[in-house]
């Protein structure tokens, strides 16, 4: 019974923490002037058609590498410990810039981006890197070395779930961008993403402390 109750929070945990992390990297908040720059002088029916594809793409991305990412990285026989301090780094550096963002530093759309069809922005700037970018790749990849072999498939079912929830809840942002964003402002959401930064710093320094621990204890110098 207790280790039936410790798997179920395990996947819990990894559900919340996939979720959570994602949805802060991803940040649609932050991308709905972008969206909607790109977007200019289309029709609501356009927005939705255009966010429904842009997360569809985003979600494979993601669901790939979840697939095959720790396969490379068995190929290439790279300890997930080194995984997840990687990712760590690479999540504080992205809570970093979004917390105190430096001029310049923001996502921008590709040059003559505007001036393509709705549907052509879909995959390339929306899905990739707006969505799918170095942050979700290290948060994948890392929630991905926190599955125990004994739990593989309800945690990786876990993950999964958090996924397509994140890409949905992305979808619900973009589709409705126009009322968030007259209801928000610009000061609104330059203040959630600066409080999203800092819970993302926090998430990369917690990365980072686990594959330390792990890699120590893997060369005996701490305790496992």
């Amino acid at each position: 019974m207790r280790v039936q109750c410790h798997r179920v929070g395990h996947t819990t945990t990894l559900f919340v923490q996939t979720f959570t992390t994602l949805l802060a990297i991803i940040n649609p908040l932050e991308a709905l002037p972008i969206f909607l720059q790109l977007l200019a002088g289309q029709d609501s029916a356009a927005h939705r058609r255009v966010a429904l594809r842009s997360c569809l793409y985003a979600a494979v991305l993601m669901l790939f590498f979840l697939v095959f990412g720790n396969l490379v990285l068995r190929i290439f026989e790279v300890p997930l410990s080194m995984v997840r301090i990687v990712g760590g780094v690479v999540l504080m550096r992205i809570g970093f810039s979004l917390f105190m963002p430096s001029p310049g530093t923001s996502l921008l759309p590709i040059p003559g981006a505007q001036g393509q069809a709705a549907d052509d922005i879909a995959f390339v700037p929306l899905a990739m890197p707006i969505m799918f970018g170095p942050g979700a790749i290290a948060t994948v990849i890392g929630m991905s070395s926190l599955v125990k072999r004994t739990e593989s498939v309800t945690a990786l079912l876990a993950i999964v779930i958090a996924i397509v929830s994140t890409m949905g809840a992305t979808y619900l942002v973009l589709a409705y961008a126009d009322r968030i964003m007259r209801r928000l402002g610009a000061k609104g959401i330059d203040a959630v993403t600066r409080l999203v930064g800092f819970f993302v710093s926090a998430m990369g320094a917690g990365l980072i402390f686990h594959g330390l621990t792990e890699l120590l204890a893997m060369y005996g110098i701490a305790p496992k």
